[in-house]
């Protein structure tokens, strides 16, 4: 039953494309609305209209804006229906159905705080249940808009961008290679999983929790799992067989949407249209007093001054006899920038020809933004491993900030297209993913600092000084804007 009208729904839309961004609105706001969110398979549907869309020849930006503008709509209705229904939530139908998933709702907003309309856009069923919960527990209507827009910007990219690409790919006329539809396919198959394990997972992944117990009991079941979940728990005494569950789902995450984005951006007319799109608007942006501090942010993302900073980190944790974190260091460093160099040359894309002297490289994924995003969520796994487990996000959202102005530099000075970006910000997650659920098994002691961490922070700052003092001019000549021709 459910089948058949979704069908005929898709069928009617791919057959009345005038309608298709109503129906983009429609269901997102649907998908976002209290309850409503649970019975409406929306996931699915915002897939298959993201195809259309992408099929039909819609602007990505379009498709995105009304699909973000439904998850707003949706989430300051049900918003609303909290401030109405405060303290009566499960006493009204058709909430009273869902007594455990309110309260559920309301563990996590009172664990989380405002960052849960962020996080709980992300989180299977409690979706639709978090601005409810938030508007009845009297969270400032100033507070609920400003998470509720941030998030929704991630949240369309996550829920259309696939599908569009997927959309695209299929109204292109350029054929795609033999494997396209077998990496796609299985990339879809893993994000899907992942998707499963987080859905039942709920309220987190850490140890400790009802859902953690009911993965490791299921792996415990078979052989060959229960090895792998042993292998890679932590030794630490402190935190004894805990399993790094969330390093792994970032790694497998961030891999299948690197796999995907790489088969679609050569075949896909639409991605091509945006990143020429993105390269314009940037363009626009130049001027003298923006150029000085984005050619320093862009020589900070040099390889030399990354591979120093590994050099340096991997010397310091070998002096101290962290033996195992040095070489993860070590390691982290080869994989990336061998993944880097073999792609660029796999992939052959083009660079965009707006500056005098652009890298000689291929485009596609951007060094920069992979090799400094190891750097950065590797210092930051680091760190936040020390901390308690909700503080953890602090530390990453904090060491991670910049990661920020070393990708908008690329985009700023016309080097890279968007997609270069973000297919490098992707590798990076996987590899710092797998990198951190391999040094899992050999955390023993905790990692603080001493006065040689911060001689050898001195010393990396100091060399990357004199790097972007040595390179400034070349840089500056080189990142110059192209002569405009009349």
């Amino acid at each position: 039953m459910t089948g058949s009208w979704f069908t005929e729904l898709t069928t009617w839309v791919a057959g009345n494309p005038g309608w298709l961004v109503f129906a983009l609105f429609a269901t997102a706001l649907i998908e976002s609305l209290a309850i409503a969110g649970i019975i409406v398979p929306g996931v699915a549907m915002l897939f298959a209209f993201a195809a259309l869309a992408g099929k039909t020849g819609i602007p990505l930006s379009e498709a995105l804006i009304w699909a973000g503008l439904g998850a707003v709509a949706g989430d300051v209705l049900s918003f609303s229906i909290g401030r109405l229904l405060k303290g009566r939530l499960d006493a009204v139908w058709p909430l009273s159905r869902y007594p455990g998933l309110i309260a559920k709702g309301e563990t996590f907003f009172r664990a989380h705080g405002g960052k849960s309309v962020i996080i709980g856009r992300f989180v299977g069923p409690i979706r639709p249940i978090i601005p409810m919960v938030a508007g009845a527990l009297h969270m400032p209507w100033r507070t609920f808009i400003t998470f509720n827009l941030l998030s929704a910007v991630g949240w369309a990219l996550v829920y259309i961008l696939p599908g569009f690409t997927v959309g695209t790919a299929l109204a292109s006329e350029i054929k795609p290679p033999p494997h396209f539809y077998l990496v796609l396919g299985v990339s879809f198959g893993v994000l899907l999983v992942v998707y499963l394990i987080l859905l039942q997972m709920r309220l987190g992944l850490g140890e400790g929790s009802r859902p953690y117990r009911w993965l490791e009991t299921t792996m415990a079941r078979y052989d060959a799992t229960h090895r792998f979940w042993r292998l890679y728990t932590s030794e630490r005494p402190a935190r004894r067989g805990e399993f790094p569950l969330p390093s792994l789902m970032m790694s497998v995450t961030a891999l299948a949407l690197f796999l995907i984005l790489a088969q679609v951006v050569p075949v896909s007319s639409k991605l091509y249209e945006l990143n020429q799109q993105v390269l314009a608007w940037f363009a626009l942006l130049r001027q003298p007093l923006l150029d000085l501090p984005m050619v320093a942010f862009t020589l900070a993302g040099d390889p030399p001054v990354l591979i120093v900073a590994a050099v340096l980190g991997f010397l310091v944790l070998v002096f101290r006899g962290y033996y195992a974190a040095a070489i993860h260091v070590a390691a982290a460093a080869i994989l990336a920038s061998g993944s880097i160099w073999l792609l660029k040359a796999g992939f052959g894309i083009p660079r965009p020809d707006t500056v005098m002297l652009p890298p000689s490289s291929g485009a596609f994924p951007s060094g920069h933004t992979a090799g400094a995003t190891v750097l950065v969520t590797l210092c930051a796994s680091f760190i936040a491993a020390e901390s308690r487990q909700r503080q953890r996000w602090q530390s990453y959202v904090l060491l991670s900030l910049p990661l920020l102005p070393v990708a908008l530099s690329r985009l700023y000075l016309g080097v890279h297209w968007f997609t270069d970006v973000l297919g490098g910000l992707f590798l990076g997650l996987a590899i710092t993913g797998v990198i951190r659920a391999s040094y899992s098994r050999y955390d023993r002691v905790p990692l603080s600092p001493d006065p040689f961490t911060w001689a050898a922070l001195g010393l990396w700052l100091a060399f990357t000084a004199v790097y972007i003092a040595g390179h400034w001019d070349g840089a500056v000549l080189a990142y110059s804007p192209q002569p405009v021709t009349p």
